[in-house]
């Protein structure tokens, strides 16, 4: 084996390379492991950043009758992140959250009634948050539907025989009060289904939808509908309902059979009353 000065020295200078490679690679190394220790708190951080659980849209249909109330369907679209939604299907199987609650969850005030009569009331209230019903991998979607029947929603008018016309009450509506008035809020819908054999009598603001034919009337239409942010303050509806001969004597009937019942409870209860006496007068005379 080669000894000496001159190798000793190159085998320094070899080491003393060889050290300095590893703490250069080690510098080198050193940027990498810092910025993984930025990137990975940023990545858990991006995930409750974006997560999301609200309410996009309001979809309120009203179900009008030939008795003044009308079943109210109200859908709400409930948009969520994938790390929502976990959230919302144990929110959905809990049976303590009141709307309140969901509200709360949601971040929202669209989660009440919005047609009912200030002066009366309703009933049969149901409150369903549904299933997952579109998952297109960035989120998801769900429907929370609200059902319930409102008394007292319109008003009816003889205006002929077997001619009536019902009118809408627009103190029912409970949507977005505004400083011009009742207003549809932007991110909503309102929809009014009249009964069949019934024709529209008037209605202002004119629907978005169905068109007026080139009269201006709505032949055979039954379902009526408003968008995003339409006014109002100024909201009138009516229809009119032709009786049929057949239930105008049916109604007839039914009537005089009611009241016909009721003179007969009364004379019932005049001749009990009479008879009472007529016991006491002969027992206790």
């Amino acid at each position: 084996m080669a000894t000496g000065p001159g190798y000793l020295s190159i085998a320094n200078k070899a080491l003393n390379y060889h050290n300095v490679s590893r703490v250069y690679s080690a510098k080198k190394k050193m940027p990498m492991r810092k910025l993984l220790l930025y990137i990975i708190p940023l990545c858990l951080l991006s995930t409750n950043v974006f997560a999301y659980l609200n309410v996009t849209y309001l979809n309120t249909t009203v179900i009008l009758s030939k008795n003044t109330s009308a079943e109210v369907v109200e859908t709400l679209l409930v948009n969520m992140s994938n790390s929502s939604i976990g959230q919302y299907l144990q929110d959905r199987q809990s049976i303590n959250l009141t709307l309140s609650d969901w509200s709360t969850v949601l971040h929202t005030n669209l989660l009440i009634q919005h047609i009912f009569n200030p002066n009366s009331s309703i009933a049969g209230f149901t409150f369903l948050p549904g299933p997952i019903i579109n998952n297109y991998g960035q989120g998801a979607q769900a429907l929370l539907t609200m059902r319930y029947v409102a008394y007292n929603i319109t008003t009816v008018q003889n205006i002929g025989p077997r001619k009536f016309v019902y009118t809408f009450d627009s103190a029912a509506l409970n949507f977005e009060h505004t400083q011009s008035g009742e207003a549809l809020p932007q991110n909503a819908r309102f929809n009014i289904i009249i009964p069949k054999d019934t024709s529209v009598v008037s209605v202002y603001p004119e629907p978005d939808f169905p068109y007026p034919n080139f009269i201006g009337n709505y032949n055979n239409d039954t379902v009526f509908s408003w968008y995003e942010g339409e006014p109002l303050s100024e909201f009138s509806f009516s229809y009119l309902s032709t009786q049929s001969l057949q239930n105008e004597v049916t109604t007839y009937f039914s009537n005089l059979y009611e009241n016909f019942t009721q003179q007969i409870y009364l004379l019932i209860i005049i001749l009990a009353s009479i008879f009472a006496v007529y016991v006491y007068v002969k027992v206790f005379a």
